[in-house]
């Protein structure tokens, strides 16, 4: 590893501690905040060389009820908000900042001026919503790994470092069939896929996607084999899980009508995806 590459990990590690400081802050004033995102992640990677990439921001989830302890454990670690993106979203969403503290050797700023923390409230809103209100207490730093797993899944236009979070995940995790700590609970994935249809169709697509990328990856043999039969067995519990008649009705008008919420900065294609993985196993 290169001094810069090694100063860059320095770097992520310490977006990792910050996340962390702010969390067990939020935690000794009574506020419930979790992690999610890349960093989510890196929270649970062993092999950073495999998970290491880079993060504009932090991202966490909190609770409505709390809006007023969020903002005063931000500003007491001398955090201003960002008003106009709790306006903007009706406070579904709330953004935090400060001058930036990560530069490089050179001294230049390594990710942008200002660190900054956004913060969904209750929900995870991207291409599709993920309900986390009641599911904040099973992880102490972030969120359920449930939840990490499937807002990765959910993306429909899925990119390389989203396909990699997917595969650390996996590799790292043990799957099971309830919400513990530590765990992937397959069998609540596949429950909210059963009742939405437009969820389970970018899941499916994505654990195809991810199994047919997983051979360009500089793994072992035996993680692929893993990941690979963690894949394909995700995908069996989801496609055999009970669907409701909400799935079913939804399921009949297809692809005719928008199943997924509209993402600006998406629009990755397969040819980027193997681009991206070769550039990112080049540098290790």
């Amino acid at each position: 590893m290169s001094k810069r590459d090694a100063a860059n990990t320095s770097v992520r590690d310490d977006m990792l501690a910050e996340s962390k400081q702010i969390i067990d802050a939020a935690r000794g004033s009574g506020v419930v905040l979790r992690l999610i995102g890349g960093l989510a992640v890196r929270h649970y990677c062993t092999a950073v060389e495999f998970c290491d990439r880079d993060y504009s921001d932090i991202d966490m989830v909190g609770l409505s009820k709390q809006i007023a302890g969020i903002q005063d454990v931000f500003n007491t670690l001398g955090y201003a908000e960002n008003i106009k993106v709790a306006v903007a979203t009706g406070k579904r969403q709330l953004q935090f900042y400060r001058e930036c503290t990560h530069r490089d050797a050179s001294a230049h700023y390594f990710i942008h001026p200002d660190d900054h923390v956004d913060i969904f409230i209750n929900t995870f809103r991207m291409d599709h919503d993920i309900s986390l209100k009641n599911r904040l207490t099973i992880e102490d730093y972030t969120i359920s790994i449930s939840d990490l797993l499937l807002s990765k899944m959910q993306i429909h236009r899925i990119n390389e470092k989203d396909i990699r979070d997917i595969l650390t995940i996996l590799k790292e995790i043990p799957d099971g069939q309830e919400d513990t700590k530590g765990i992937i609970n397959s069998a609540y994935i596949a429950g909210l896929c059963a009742n939405d249809w437009g969820l389970y169709s970018d899941v499916m697509q994505n654990i195809e996607k991810c199994t047919d990328f997983l051979l360009h990856y500089s793994l072992t043999e035996s993680e692929k084999n893993k990941i690979r039969s963690k894949l394909a067995a995700f995908a069996s519990g989801i496609r055999n899980h009970p669907k409701t008649v909400k799935w079913r009705l939804r399921a009949k008008l297809g692809s005719t009508v928008p199943w997924y919420r509209k993402i600006e900065d998406q629009g990755i294609e397969v040819s980027d995806i193997s681009s991206d993985i070769r550039k990112h196993e080049k540098n290790r």
